[in-house]
């Protein structure tokens, strides 16, 4: 699922409210912490508020697919390097770096092709950036997620479509939240426009990125198993 990725206005809100609002614990099987129905003011129960969330590594996933001379799809993935989730009554913010030069796509020529100035140059570019902006549209488990990414040195507005799996005790005690989103992006907007062309009129890399994130927090250094 996409939408559209890049957006040309810049969101000054920074509020998470909306997502502590809906994240009380309501236990169902098979769904845990998750709510439906109106939403309320933020409360110091919510599950997610007043708590310090780390970025889960070793449990998250960013990967992205990408066209491939107009009939397939080349699959490649990177490591999540930090991320952080706040929330509270003055409002909350999402974070994450990703490590470009951590770029995994099965094929090591390929990746250090990537990892090079026609690509996402990681010598001058040692970090890929997102911070969020906004959430909209909720609905109790689906939301849009908007926010800055900066990649390749440039800094675009983006929106991903998210859901909310829930809060949970894990076994060593500390709580544990997680999220999905995905969205598309054009590379070319990033500064990435290099044409691999070949016969009339055919690139080799197309221009629209489709990437997918699967992200834990946790209240305390993620577990490795």
């Amino acid at each position: 699922m996409t939408i559209g990725g890049i957006i040309p206005e810049i969101w000054d809100s920074t509020r998470l409210d909306d997502l502590a609002c809906w994240a009380h614990i309501s236990n169902r099987p098979g769904r845990p912490g998750r709510t439906k129905g109106a939403l309320r003011v933020i409360t110091v129960d919510s599950p997610l508020a007043a708590v310090a969330w780390v970025g889960d590594p070793v449990h998250s996933d960013i990967s992205f697919k990408v066209r491939h001379m107009g009939v397939g799809k080349v699959r490649g993935t990177f490591e999540l390097a930090s991320a952080a989730l706040s929330v509270g009554e003055g409002g909350g913010r999402v974070t994450a770096l990703i490590d470009p030069a951590s770029v995994h796509t099965g094929n090591e020529q390929r990746d250090q092709h990537l990892r090079s100035s026609d690509f996402l140059d990681v010598a001058k570019y040692p970090q890929i950036e997102f911070t969020s902006t906004e959430i909209r549209g909720f609905d109790g488990e689906t939301f849009i997620l908007v926010g800055e990414l900066t990649l390749h040195g440039v800094t675009r507005t983006v929106e991903m479509e998210a859901e909310f799996l829930g809060v949970v005790d894990d076994p060593s005690g500390a709580k544990r939240t997680g999220f999905s989103a995905t969205t598309t992006i054009s590379r070319a907007a990033f500064g990435i426009d290099i044409q691999l062309g070949f016969g009339a009129g055919n690139v080799v890399v197309a221009d629209p990125v489709e990437i997918a994130i699967e992200i834990e927090f946790t209240t305390t250094e993620s577990d490795p198993r």
